[in-house]
């Protein structure tokens, strides 16, 4: 066999072991679905009505249609936790070290665990969009909008889970490594995710235009519901491009150092 063909059997090897695992351990499967679905209810049914209304009119419907992009994010930064967990279990329990002295490729090792979390991810994804049309999403995008977003969503969640695995790489412990990611679960907090960014303070306002995940959440905003991109899904492909290109590269080095 061929060294690509080697490395494709071993990665999709990797990948089987990781969906047995997420089988035999459901309870986190169902953490990272149920915690964007409650963030999605209390959101809608609690301050929808009143934040509804300042987006312009419309109470709750309105406020559904605006914050299911938000949410959809936080819902992968939210499974990335999971995925640096493991990671650092794997790494810290020997089975890594076991791995090294066997004939597989070093990059499937880690394949399994982003093929894994991004399965994962869109069937979490599947389930809070299931749950955002019950209560009331109404995106009118095209299919083709459709698959653009979905295209968007699947490079955000590929960077986000690469930079999961080079934390997890980086963690001492499972403990911490389940820390690590938590800042990225505030962005959509800090960006267009719950509010329109022209509503904050000059400093925070800034901010929230200029971190990635403020133009991601635009561009499947517009997508989905037909409002204004402009340059966003632009500058959203590049920020998902340069995170997953220099996360690859830092867990490459870090994994390779240890």
């Amino acid at each position: 066999m061929s060294t690509v063909t080697l490395a494709m059997r071993d990665s999709s090897t990797m990948v089987r072991r990781q969906l047995k695992r997420l089988l035999r351990y459901p309870a986190m499967t169902v953490q990272l679905v149920v915690t964007p679905v409650i963030l999605l209810l209390v959101f809608v049914y609690v301050f929808g009505g009143t934040l509804g209304d300042g987006l312009g009119g419309g109470g709750r419907d309105a406020y559904v249609d605006y914050v299911v992009p938000g949410i959809l994010l936080m819902a992968a930064a939210t499974a990335a936790t999971g995925t640096a967990v493991m990671v650092a279990t794997d790494m810290t329990e020997g089975i890594v070290a076991r791995f090294r002295t066997m004939r597989i490729s070093r990059a499937s090792i880690f394949t399994g665990h982003v093929v894994g979390s991004v399965i994962q991810q869109f069937l979490g994804m599947a389930v809070l969009i299931g749950i955002a049309l019950a209560i009331g999403f109404r995106p009118n995008a095209t299919a083709v909008e459709w698959l653009a977003a979905a295209g968007l969503l699947t490079l955000f969640v590929v960077a986000i889970t690469w930079l999961a695995v080079a934390l997890g790489l980086k963690a001492p412990t499972p403990e911490s490594a389940s820390n690590a990611p938590m800042p990225l679960i505030l962005l959509p907090f800090l960006g267009s995710g719950f509010v329109p960014t022209d509503s904050m303070p000059t400093v925070l306002r800034w901010f929230a235009e200029y971190q990635p995940f403020t133009p991601i959440m635009e561009t499947v905003r517009g997508l989905l519901l037909g409002t204004p991109i402009g340059n966003s899904a632009a500058v959203a492909t590049a920020w998902c491009t340069g995170i997953a290109v220099l996360s690859y590269l830092w867990a490459k080095r870090t994994f390779n150092q240890k």
